[in-house]
């Protein structure tokens, strides 16, 4: 490549990453594990410390020039703690997969058995087996036993499950670790029966919350380090709406292992800048998050009641839909037939979701490129000041597409019309800044 075609294509990127910019201003993203973070944590994130080194624990670092950094790492673990109402945190991990694979570092071997939840039934990929390279079973090589589910339920059902933990005992077939936790994830999940059992076993219990950590950190979803659970690892980017990036907390007594599964076990340099960024919003989240976690369960819960309302099967009506952020819509008999192509109609008319798997898919062949359903999260229009009245608006959108078959450009000039009011982020400290502004630094 000559020096004028690498200049014309770094010209290209900085198009296309306004272009990105702009159309997220005209979208409704109803994606469940996005969000848009505030000015202030976007500052964050720019900051010198995105070039520099700090391995090791603050006060314990294998590099110099990191005595600002140390602290900031510092007030970014007080504020976990506080938040989460835990006796240790560790803001370094990388993202939410890394955090759970620090966790099974420090408390498993290879070969040992964990027990989660399949894919088809809101598991997350980093949970699966090794022949679908899982992060457990192909990177930790463990051997991953499912939870018992309730379809009806959309949750864990515990009796059997507890039934399936001690026929696996009594065949030398003994579960070593228990990972809690979800993709799809609208209901809390029964801790506190099955680590009773578990912990009578000598296992170790983690919940990945990493969709729903804002949900415990305002203590409005559930508690687990309360509740039975050893740790929490989760995203900090999803209901906790602050920079990419992962986070444990847990009791004290594993503080010195959990380190250690970080570093040196996992993470050489972690990125500093986001640990910035993390702090930011951790001090957002204790002063605005318990407001901010409750309308996004409550826009949830509308939005759930308006597509219904709009002809759409969203499951667990008994249950008033969800208590999380996360609504799941069956859509294989709708005219679009299967989710992937409600997901290309949709982003078609500027509202942006994603298809998903239902537990029940594989028994009518369905697989992930066309599954049967949809899943939709509260997490960012919420961010946006959005609220009941405008989760039926939203369902409208969803209906002219999925049903009546309108022109998407038609619909997308709608929504964006209609995300004209909602350009700023709200539970912030600091809110001036439109939320999708691009910011220009050359």
């Amino acid at each position: 490549m000559k020096p004028s075609e690498a200049q014309s294509t770094y010209n290209e990127i900085f198009s296309l990453l306004e272009k990105h910019h702009s159309w997220m201003r005209d979208t409704v993203n109803l994606i469940a594990s996005e969000n848009v973070h505030s000015p202030a944590v976007r500052e964050a994130m720019q900051v010198d410390f995105s070039d520099r080194y700090a391995e090791g624990w603050p006060g314990e670092r294998v590099y110099a020039g990191t005595k600002y950094i140390d602290e900031v790492e510092i007030l970014g673990n007080e504020l976990t703690k506080t938040l989460f109402r835990a006796d240790f945190a560790d803001v370094r991990p990388i993202s939410g997969v890394l955090a759970n694979l620090s966790i099974l570092t420090a408390f498993t071997e290879p070969g040992d058995r964990m027990m989660c939840l399949s894919i088809p039934t809101g598991g997350h990929i980093s949970s699966a087996r090794h022949r679908l390279w899982g992060t457990a079973g192909r990177v930790r090589g463990l051997k991953i036993q499912y939870f018992k589910y309730d379809e009806y339920e959309l949750n864990i059902d515990v009796d059997a499950t507890i039934r399936k933990i001690e026929r696996l005992k009594k065949k030398g077939k003994h579960i070593d670790f228990y990972m809690f936790g979800a993709s799809v994830f609208p209901f809390p999940h029964p801790i506190t029966e099955i680590a009773e059992v578990a912990k009578g076993y000598g296992s170790y219990v983690n919940h990945d919350a990493a969709h729903v950590a804002g949900l415990v950190a305002a203590n409005i979803f559930q508690d687990p380090l309360r509740e039975g659970a050893n740790s929490l690892t989760f995203s900090t980017h999803k209901t906790l709406p602050g920079p990419q990036g992962g986070c444990i907390v847990a009791h004290e007594e594993f503080a010195d292992r959990i380190k250690r599964g970080v570093f040196p076990a996992l993470h050489s340099n972690h990125h500093l800048h986001h640990v910035a960024a993390k702090a930011v919003a951790m001090a957002e989240m204790i002063a605005f998050g318990k407001e901010y976690s409750k309308q996004i369960i409550k826009n949830a819960q509308a939005l759930g009641s308006a597509l219904m309302e709009e002809g759409f099967k969203v499951l667990a009506e008994h249950k008033g839909f969800t208590k999380s952020h996360v609504l799941l819509i069956e859509v294989a008999n709708s005219p679009l037939q299967n989710g992937r192509a409600v997901e290309e109609k949709l982003e078609e008319a500027n509202i942006i979701i994603n298809r998903n798997l239902l537990p029940w898919d594989k028994r009518f062949g369905r697989d992930y490129i066309r599954p049967g359903g949809i899943r939709l999260g509260t997490s960012e229009v919420t961010r946006l000041g959005m609220k009941e009245e405008e989760m039926s608006q939203i369902a409208e959108f969803m209906r002219k597409i999925v049903f009546d078959q309108k022109s998407p450009k038609l619909v997308a000039k709608e929504v964006a019309q209609f995300r004209k009011k909602f350009q700023k982020v709200h539970y912030a400290f600091d809110t001036a800044r439109d939320a999708y502004d691009y910011v220009k630094l050359r």
